[in-house]
């Protein structure tokens, strides 16, 4: 069997096009060719039919020709406002790009296809995806963007809003995927708590999959992101431990920090003089208070601790 020869795809270059001035084209179409083809068919036509001229058939079919010509001229008129370009295309050719706003006319046979350079607002829909721990969270995003090369718009892909909007949620499913949804630790990124990192990630990545739409991507950021409802109540639960758990770290180690510095200030001063036991009854009690979560009691020693 004989493989298939795969045709290499070229992409479209945008060529800036010229074209005439419209106001220009106006005074030459309204103002000096009616009043010539007027006076040309009047006095030729009676002319040749006083003399009785069998020409002048010949003159009414060549007037006819070029009034039937300037009618169809009027069709090349066209305006452009900022920030819109007109792609032309003659008989499926590729004749360039209009970029200049303002009144214009080009040949009338042309096709004009308007592409906007503003910048547009893409709010993809709620997708359900699974983060980089298997959790299913539903997350959407929004992507500012607008066209820079008009011929790879219309001619490289099909439908090239369509194509962005595809493109931006396959770059978001793919990037949830890279990503836990939380974490504690505070060396690893997570789609909650590195946002800034995520976003410039996502605008990499969806910039990387439109460039052949001839699309620049100014901003791509995650606009709404939760955990599943499924599961919604069980990874609640899970966040309060996590954060209590972390938060008993932080007070152990900060009590622990206390202690250590109340008994060195206690030796260093020399305010009291304590052995080793009465070391460990002092830590134990300081830490039950640093680390208790609820009010210290105070109780008061009658005795000694040997007694």
């Amino acid at each position: 069997m004989q493989g298939h020869e795969v045709k290499t795809r070229t992409e479209t270059q945008e060529v800036p096009r010229a074209t005439y001035n419209g106001w220009l084209m106006v005074f030459l179409l309204f103002l000096i060719i009616p009043p010539a083809l007027g006076y040309w068919g009047y006095s030729g036509i009676s002319s040749e039919v006083a003399h009785h001229a069998p020409r002048y058939v010949v003159y009414i079919v060549a007037w006819g020709v070029v009034t039937l010509i300037w009618f169809v001229l009027l069709f090349g008129f066209f305006t452009l406002q900022p920030n819109m370009s007109a792609v032309l295309i003659l008989f499926g050719k590729y004749t360039g790009t209009v970029l200049t706003s303002g009144f214009h006319w080009a040949n009338p046979l042309l096709i004009k296809n308007k592409v906007s350079l503003r910048a547009h607002n893409l709010a993809g829909e709620t997708l359900k995806v699974n983060d980089s721990r298997g959790n299913p969270i539903d997350i959407s995003l929004v992507v500012v963007w607008r066209v820079t090369n008009t011929a790879k718009a219309v001619f490289d892909v099909e439908e090239y809003e369509d194509y962005v909007h595809v493109q931006s949620e396959a770059a978001l499913r793919h990037m949830a995927m890279s990503y836990p949804y939380d974490t504690f630790e505070g060396d690893t990124l997570s789609l909650r708590g590195s946002l800034d990192e995520v976003s410039t990630t996502l605008q990499t990545e969806v910039q990387e999959r439109v460039v052949r739409a001839g699309v620049f991507v100014e901003e791509a950021r995650i606009s709404h992101l939760a955990y599943a409802p499924e599961i919604a109540g069980a990874m609640l639960q899970r966040q309060q431990a996590e954060a209590i758990v972390a938060a008993r770290v932080r007070i152990v180690e900060g009590a622990v920090s206390m202690v250590e510095m109340a008994l060195d200030k206690l030796e260093k001063h020399k305010t009291i003089a304590l052995d080793e036991e009465r070391k460990a009854a002092m830590v134990s009690n300081l830490l039950v208070v640093l680390c208790g979560r609820g009010e210290a009691q105070p109780i008061v020693n009658t005795g000694t601790l040997y007694t």
